[in-house]
């Protein structure tokens, strides 16, 4: 039963994803501006009159392609460098106010932790879907996203304990003892991130994490919004909840565990069962 459980959640890793940056996109042609804390582009990117609407394309238009099969993998490649660019060109042109501001800190690292998701989905999106068998995918880039994505959440579960008033405040006021799940939450983003950079239990981290950040979208972000359904920076940190839950869940998919066997491993013996095949005469 349990392990039914962690298979349907994992499969929901993609639509998860692929909707979060979706509703990103659509966000930038609403606001119709860089706006802070809307990943991927920070509020002092160039073209601020055009730049957001061929953002807001590009993000909706692989968001889409990451929704489907065929055009996973390709949409994933584009999602990871563009996202990649700008935490690496414009959040990196700030680098000194990014490493002293927390606010700042967690709106770099948000699209990164996307953009490693995004690498990590190549682990199970194959080279060519009509004949998956003939070449594993990228598994480099699904480690080096793990790596990234492991970085993070440790950083966040640091933040939590360096501004526990902060987000102490931002726990739904019916909820109690907000202290203790600051500091929680914040030793289990911290733990998770460790698990997943070491391999060791990492699949179940992955998926704990993922169903954390479930929890947050429906418990945490999605009452708030419902009480106030005015767009704004609500709507944003809701979405970003259930990407990072979809993100998660993508990881989880790409690292060995009981249960389903990863894209990688699983493409790679077939790869060498049809090779045996085909050598026999």
């Amino acid at each position: 039963m349990i392990r039914r459980i962690q298979c349907a959640l994992l499969d929901l890793g993609v639509p998860f994803f692929a909707i979060g940056i979706v509703f990103f996109g659509f966000e930038y042609l609403r606001y119709g501006r860089y706006e802070g804390g809307l990943p991927a582009v920070p509020p002092w990117a160039p073209a601020p009159r055009v730049g957001p609407y061929l953002v807001g394309a590009l993000l909706i238009t692989v968001g889409l392609g990451i929704a489907f099969d065929a055009g996973r993998r390709s949409s994933a490649i584009v999602l990871a460098a563009f996202i990649l660019a700008c935490v690496v060109f414009l959040h990196g042109s700030r680098i000194a106010a990014v490493l002293a501001d927390g606010r700042l800190r967690t709106r770099a690292l948000e699209p990164l932790a996307v953009a490693a998701s995004a690498m990590a989905l190549l682990g199970i999106a194959p080279s060519r879907p009509e004949a998956p068998a003939v070449r594993a995918p990228d598994d480099r880039a699904a480690r080096l996203g793990r790596c990234l994505f492991a970085f993070c959440m440790v950083v966040f579960g640091v933040q939590h304990f360096l501004f526990r008033r902060f987000v102490s405040n931002l726990v739904t006021p019916w909820i109690p003892a907000h202290a203790f799940w600051v500091v929680f939450t914040g030793l289990c983003l911290i733990a998770a991130g460790l698990a997943i950079a070491t391999g060791h239990l990492g699949r179940a981290a992955a998926t704990w994490l993922g169903t954390m950040f479930l929890l947050w979208f429906l418990l945490e972000h999605a009452p708030r919004v419902a009480a106030s359904p005015g767009f704004g920076p609500g709507w944003d940190s809701m979405f970003v909840a259930l990407t990072m839950s979809g993100g998660s869940f993508i990881v989880a998919r790409t690292m060995p565990g009981r249960g389903r066997t990863p894209a990688g491993t699983r493409l790679r013996r077939e790869t060498k069962r049809t090779d045996r095949r085909v050598a026999r005469p």
